[in-house]
């Protein structure tokens, strides 16, 4: 495994483990329609929360598994500030701060 992916991968620990520490992780995924959503984040069907378990992180475990390109760019933190913009900020900080590293490490030339 390259060094990003090894970064990467670090990041997306990271990212679970804050989630979980939240209480923000479910052992039971949302129902099969919400992964048909054709909606950014799938907002429209499931939480941003549950978007980062069950899709993001999944997908970008699975690019580091079998060794695909990484996408050119990602803006994940943004949609987190504006998802948790109800939440305490230092509720959310370190989750937003793990997502800028994410998208910082992923866009990276």
């Amino acid at each position: 495994m390259n060094s990003d992916y090894q970064e990467l991968s670090r990041y997306l620990q990271r990212l679970e483990k804050e989630l979980r520490l939240l209480g923000w992780w479910s052992d039971t995924a949302p129902a099969a329609d919400a992964f048909a959503s054709t909606a950014p984040f799938c907002h429209d069907r499931m939480a941003f929360d549950q978007w980062l378990q069950w899709v993001f992180l999944p997908k970008l475990q699975e690019i580091i598994h079998t060794n695909t390109p990484l996408p050119r760019d990602c803006a994940i933190a943004p949609m987190a500030e504006v998802a948790w913009r109800q939440e305490s900020p230092d509720t959310v900080a370190t989750l937003i701060q793990l997502l800028t590293a994410i998208d910082s490490c992923i866009s990276s030339p």
